[in-house]
């Protein structure tokens, strides 16, 4: 079975908790398996992780080279600064899609700017968890072709 994997990054394992109104009242275990189920029912599975660490989030994706058929990643903050993170995206061949759960382009404007963004296959934003449904069937779609 091919894997999609789902990275989330600094303080979204506190979705639900942190600022509801923003990032809605799902948690990341709602979330995760919500993630999951969307997966199997189009016969793949999705392997889903947090971490509030640059470090792991840069492992996880060079790990998906070769082992994944597309990531979806939500940087979180580091989305704003971590050339770590983007050059580690540009170095795999697996295709990345950045998704927010927010509209970050309606928000304060340090969350306007992307660092990752021109490295991935596309971003998806402001669509709250839907928008990694969204991004899993683009990716999934892609496998197609």
């Amino acid at each position: 079975m091919e894997t999609i994997m789902v990275i989330n990054g600094p303080n979204l394992n506190r979705l639900g908790k942190r600022e509801p109104d923003i990032y809605g009242r799902e948690t990341l275990s709602d979330l995760h398996e919500r993630l999951i189920k969307f997966a199997e029912a189009r016969g793949y599975k999705a392997d889903c992780r947090q971490s509030n660490h640059e470090g792991d989030i840069i492992d996880w994706i060079h790990e998906a080279e070769g082992r994944s058929s597309g990531v979806i990643l939500n940087p979180g903050a580091f989305t704003h600064y971590s050339y770590a993170i983007r050059d580690a995206i540009a170095s795999i061949s697996v295709p990345v899609i950045e998704v927010h759960l927010s509209n970050v382009h309606a928000r304060e404007s340090f969350r306007h700017t992307s660092v990752t963004a021109p490295v991935t296959k596309g971003q998806i934003v402001g669509l709250g968890v839907i928008g990694y449904e969204l991004a899993m069937l683009a990716l999934l779609e892609g496998e197609k072709k």
